[in-house]
């Protein structure tokens, strides 16, 4: 009986790897992750472009409705100083109030300051509309403080809605030969001027983009998170993805990556001029003379 066993026991046949099987095993896996994630990568970086030009459509739409309740008057666009002043007179009247730092200020992650403020009610007060999901940039003590990113990433450009004190006069300071749009009536195109542009993060303070026409140089800069691109919406509600060409449009997304304010040489000006032209256009004084 015990011979039996033993012969029996013998004749199962072997279950499992060799060694050499299972590093062939490993390097066919290690092959094939390395042919996947660069387009699994692709395809999260595409699907990010596509939430963020959805979210410009929706603030565009918001930016709309907010003009239609209010006699056609566009919703104001505060620098960050105004900003400062209305809230601490609890008056939330900017179309968005974060006035956003590299510092561990407050403003950096309350919610609160954007989806409280003119247009937060038009989108339901949902916060991430006010953020592309690319932007996750971050300062080195924001990181060590374990922030996960700031507030928001979009702007409104500098000469469109009720600048406060930059546009008292009926034209604005820093564009005085340009148009300042107070209401929707007062585009000549709708189409072809730019309402709201995901912006660098480092110029994107106050929610007020602003570049001047005869600077020959950026100020403000649009972002770049989308293969050198960002989305602009305008102010028609159609919005659309703009290519940069000028290697100087596109530095990393980080901390204090842009150096701005910097100015252009004659052949970098592609992509300021392509924005400076969807900005505003000339006034009737400047056309008469």
């Amino acid at each position: 009986m015990a011979k039996r066993s033993s012969k029996r026991r013998q004749s199962v046949p072997r279950i499992g790897f060799t060694l050499i099987e299972l590093l062939v095993v490993i390097a066919v896996i290690g092959l094939l992750s390395s042919m996947l994630l660069p387009a699994l990568a692709k395809a999260k970086a595409r699907g990010q472009g596509v939430v963020c030009l959805n979210n410009a459509k929706q603030l565009t739409l918001a930016w709309l409705l907010y003009a239609h309740e209010n006699s056609d008057r566009l919703a104001y666009n505060l620098g960050a100083t105004e900003i400062k002043q209305q809230l601490a007179r609890k008056q939330a009247v900017n179309w968005a109030n974060s006035v956003l730092s590299w510092e561990l200020d407050p403003d950096n992650t309350n919610l609160v300051l954007n989806t409280d403020a003119a247009l937060g009610s038009y989108v339901a007060r949902n916060a991430p509309v006010f953020k592309c999901p690319s932007d996750s940039v971050l300062s080195a003590i924001q990181k060590k403080a374990g922030w996960t990113g700031r507030t928001r990433s979009y702007s409104l450009n500098a000469m469109v809605g009720d600048a406060g004190e930059f546009t008292r006069s009926g034209t604005n300071v820093n564009n005085p030969y340009y148009r300042q749009f107070l209401k929707l009536g007062d585009f000549p195109s709708a189409s072809d001027m730019f309402a709201f542009v995901d912006e660098h993060p480092d110029s994107i303070n106050d929610g007020y983009f602003l570049n001047r026409a005869s600077s020959g140089g950026w100020i403000d800069l649009p972002a770049s998170y989308h293969d050198r691109a960002a989305d602009f919406s305008f102010a028609d509600g159609h919005a659309e993805i703009h290519r940069w060409v000028v290697p100087s449009t596109s530095p990393p997304s980080k901390p204090d990556a842009a150096g701005l304010p910097f100015s252009l040489g004659d052949n970098e000006r592609t992509d300021f001029l392509w924005v400076i032209r969807r900005t505003s256009t000339y006034t009737e004084i400047d056309d008469k003379d």
